[in-house]
């Protein structure tokens, strides 16, 4: 797996530790995106919220119990606040990440610290964010969908670009408007769809090997391990 987003299609074989993780993850997403109304027809946040806890197979349960928590419907409300950091990983790598936290005292320490012991740092604001373009993102696995078949229904439902192979999989690319429409075609079509959201795309690429490769990989994984962490994007493609 070459690429960044091909990367990603590996880490779907979780522990029942880092399950539990990714489904507190995505119900403490859920909540935010419920603070803008309980309806998903009408709150595109929340929508995507619940579609990428699907895809991390959340129990039904689950989820509505975190709709009811962040609307209010449920006494038991939490308040998170959406954080994002800028950073730089060893070699120049340019890292966004992307946080949900309730403690804004204890977020940024810990990851200065993983930054700080495996060559990475903080960045200032703006240095690191305008490589980046805010897009919708597919992944699709191999073996699903030919290239002919992939570019036929995303293309024509408005997608903007189209990448991978049929060892890496696919990665389906769009603007914010487009996202949905896209992603509802590629279903309708039976492709299973691995991973959905809106991400932040690189606008170049640094190509990492070897040691240094096995260096960011680690700094990658402690960076997800982080509790109030919910993604982490990158200029990177792993050689």
């Amino acid at each position: 797996m070459g690429r960044a987003w091909a990367k990603r299609l590996t880490k779907k074989t979780k522990t029942d530790a880092s399950r539990c993780q990714a489904w507190s993850k995505c119900s403490r997403a859920i909540m935010v995106a419920a603070k803008g109304g309980a309806d998903p027809d009408t709150n595109l946040g929340l929508r995507l919220a619940i579609d990428e806890a699907k895809l991390a197979n959340v129990p039904r349960d689950n989820i509505q119990k975190a709709i009811e928590k962040g609307s209010g419907a449920n006494t038991d409300t939490a308040s998170f606040d959406h954080l994002v950091y800028e950073a730089y990983a060893p070699g120049g790598i340019a890292l966004i990440i992307e946080t949900l936290t309730n403690n804004r005292n204890r977020t940024a320490p810990e990851l200065r610290t993983i930054l700080d012991k495996n060559g990475g740092s903080f960045a200032n604001a703006g240095s690191v964010s305008f490589q980046f373009d805010r897009r919708g993102e597919i992944l699709i696995e191999a073996g699903h969908v030919t290239e002919d078949q992939l570019m036929e229904i995303a293309l024509g439902a408005g997608a903007d670009d189209i990448q991978g192979d049929d060892t890496d999989g696919w990665q389906v690319l769009t603007d914010g408007a487009s996202f949905l429409a896209v992603k509802t075609a590629i279903e309708k079509a039976k492709i299973p769809v691995a991973s959905a959201g809106i991400v932040m795309h690189p606008q170049n690429t640094i190509e990492v090997t070897g040691e240094a490769a096995d260096k960011l990989t680690k700094l990658l994984d402690l960076l997800e391990e982080n509790e109030d962490v919910q993604k982490v994007h990158g200029n990177y493609v792993m050689a």
